[in-house]
């Protein structure tokens, strides 16, 4: 065996000379370090962005704990490094390294990457050249570790496929142990048929994703002809995986501390994964269907283990929409009893509109302490709420910032956003108007005057496997026109508008992330270019740079027939071949077609686990149900009624 030895003596004279140099030392408590010669196969977990923003990241935490679970397998983490120091180390000739041992990445296994924000891209490719990995993964031999990649940019892995090896679909747990089984095997077999026939070990599963077995042709128009394989025993149509009984899969249970100062840093428990809200611009909720519930018992002894494994001071109750758990009053009453002679405070970092009361809000704020308060109406208008299926109403918003106003708190921030489908000026307006009502509603509840309403828009973007991957993404003079005109209406505002404060993001991200988010293997070339012209860090404001986008595409697509605007601000028809359509999450495509026709006429949907079943497709496909911690063994629907039969957990 390769004796591979630590880059920290090299590194180190380096880290002098950098902004927060702490974040590249490790040593962080519940960090996992194994002899390297203890075991067989070896993995790198990466978040492409700086360790600030990737560290508290669950799905990794999740990930981390399971592999190093296994006797025969490590897995350390590696973030992206910031130019700085990336400059001083490409001079020195040091490459990218692992938080734990300080190793070359490129001494590993299996690079996993979590790609969970489409303006990371060119992150990873930064990670591959630092860490001496070909960008392109036909180029890439012996001496270099299989690239996976997972999270929810997958659903659409069409733009990295140059880049990345295989693709993982869906929950990630089961995922992690069945592929280091293989490579395992693989290993100890002497490697049989190379770098392939590891791939095609992972292919055949059914469940990875490997972009070089399968050849895309396009038509005339620019559009997709055929996604076809070209390796036999490949499937069609690679599945998501999903993961059932939550309860029996505890982690994490002893995440790592960081060492510097992170975005979050807080002990967060998921108590369940999966929405049926129905929300049309929601990916997350789409795609990670049914809903799986973690039964309130369960959650409060991960908190335990957790915050005493941590040292936290702040428990995350974590989910697509956490108030909309099945238990949740009796899982936030029996946390807020456990800690309540403490300073240990909870938060619901996603909270429904409609499913926010008066006992959620007492309990959460009993000890004195009191995280902020995020509501998402998306729309200003019944009608827009209607059309992306957003079933709450004004009355349902007034009536929950008077219940939140009443138990003490002074502000809110909600959130929306702008350029959605079928959009007028008056729509986006209207937001002006509930933020009104919502200050003077506070005013009115709690006698005082200092009372404040933050409004936070940004701009929609069309993600693939909802049933808005068909529409139209709005132009960059249309969303600054509309988000400048609400500005200028709150300012006008007399006796409520120094009370509110407008913050919307700039548009010209928008834009790029619905390029990277609709885009296809064309795309690639265009994140090359712009890496290799120094892009990176482009979810950062400071780094981002819209021309440098520009001028890349308009480059790299230049004879293909296509442009920016073709993959932006177009609208498909119902017979396109869409990218990521030889992939097979479970929708089924013509419910996700007949939702966005219902949607031009704002017609709601409401949400399957009360009303019954609305034929989206996923249960039956997977041979799976809603989990509900409230049912021992009920079936899915309001009434228990199952029109397919699935498998209750």
């Amino acid at each position: 065996m390769t004796e591979v030895k630590s880059l920290f003596p090299a590194l180190e004279p380096l880290l002098r000379q950098v902004h927060r140099p702490v974040q590249y030392v490790g040593g962080e408590a519940n960090s996992c370090v194994k002899p390297w010669e203890d075991t067989t196969l070896r993995w790198v977990l990466s978040y492409p962005d700086a360790y600030e923003i990737g560290q508290p990241n669950q799905g990794l935490a999740v990930l981390y704990e399971i592999i190093n679970g296994l006797a025969w397998a490590a897995a350390e983490r590696s973030y992206t490094i910031w130019p700085d120091l990336a400059s001083l180390m490409r001079s020195a000739g040091v490459p990218q390294f692992t938080l734990e041992s300080h190793h070359p990445v490129r001494a590993y296994d299996i690079w996993g990457f979590s790609l969970a924000t489409e303006l990371g891209y060119t992150n990873v490719l930064e990670m591959l050249d630092l860490a001496g990995v070909p960008l392109l993964a036909s180029e890439r031999g012996s001496a270099d570790p299989i690239v996976v990649a997972g999270g929810h940019c997958a659903v659409n892995p069409e733009p990295m496929a140059a880049f990345i090896d295989a693709f993982i679909l869906g929950d990630g747990e089961q995922a992690v142990i069945e592929l280091s089984e293989l490579a395992r095997q693989w290993k100890l077999a002497g490697k049989p048929g190379g770098r392939v026939g590891l791939l095609l070990r992972f292919a055949k599963t059914g469940r990875v994703y490997v972009p070089a077995f399968y050849d895309v042709k396009y038509g005339a128009n620019g559009a997709i002809a055929s996604i076809t394989p070209n390796q036999a025993g490949v499937p069609e149509r690679p599945e998501r995986w999903v993961l059932t009984g939550l309860d029996t899969w505890r982690y994490p249970q002893h995440p790592i501390v960081p060492i510097a100062e992170t975005v979050h840093e807080r002990y967060s428990v998921e108590v369940f994964r999966g929405c049926t809200q129905g929300c049309r611009f929601c990916q997350a909720g789409m795609i990670t269907r049914p809903v799986r519930e973690r039964s309130a018992g369960v959650i409060a002894q991960l908190a335990a283990c957790g915050l005493a494994a941590t040292g936290y001071d702040e428990v995350g109750i974590l989910s697509l929409s956490s108030a909309d758990h099945s238990q949740i009053s009796e899982l936030v009453r029996g946390l807020a009893d456990s800690y309540a002679d403490t300073t240990t405070s909870l938060s619901l970092p996603s909270t429904r509109v409609d499913a926010f009361n008066i006992e959620l809000a007492t309990e959460l704020s009993r000890n004195g302490r009191r995280s902020g308060l995020t509501f998402a109406p998306e729309g200003g208008t019944e009608r827009l709420r209607a059309v992306i299926n957003k079933n709450v109403s004004e009355a349902d918003l007034i009536s929950t910032v008077n219940t939140a106003f009443s138990q003490g708190w002074r502000s809110v921030k909600l959130y929306f956003m702008c350029g959605l489908p079928t959009e007028t000026d008056e729509d986006v307006l209207a937001i002006a108007d509930m933020a009104h009502r919502v200050i003077e509603t506070g005013r009115q509840v709690s006698g005082q005057r200092d009372i404040s309403c933050t409004i936070s828009i940004g701009g929609f973007v069309p993600k693939p496997m909802t049933p808005f991957q068909w529409a139209a993404g709005a132009d960059i003079p249309t969303l600054y026109r509309r988000m400048r005109a609400l500005k200028d209406k709150v300012r006008a505002d007399r006796s409520c508008g120094r009370a509110i404060t407008v913050r919307y993001a700039d548009a010209e991200p928008t834009l790029v992330e619905g390029l990277l988010s609709r885009g296809d293997r064309r795309v690639g070339a265009v994140i090359a270019a712009v890496w290799r012209a120094g892009g990176m860090f482009d979810g950062w404001r400071e780094h981002f740079n819209f021309e440098r986008w520009m001028d890349c595409a308009n480059t790299a697509l230049a004879g293909t027939g296509v442009d920016v605007a073709w993959y932006t601000t177009r609208e498909r028809d119902a017979a396109e071949v869409l990218p990521w359509e030889h992939l097979e999450l479970g929708l089924d495509r013509q419910w996700l077609w007949d939702d966005y026709q219902d949607s031009l006429v704002a017609a709601s949907l409401p949400d399957c686990r009360w009303a019954g079943c609305n034929g989206c497709g996923v249960c039956p496909f997977f041979g799976v149900d809603i989990e509900l911690a409230t049912r021992a063994g009920g079936k899915h629907g309001g009434t228990y009624g199952n029109t397919y039969g699935g498998k209750h957990g």
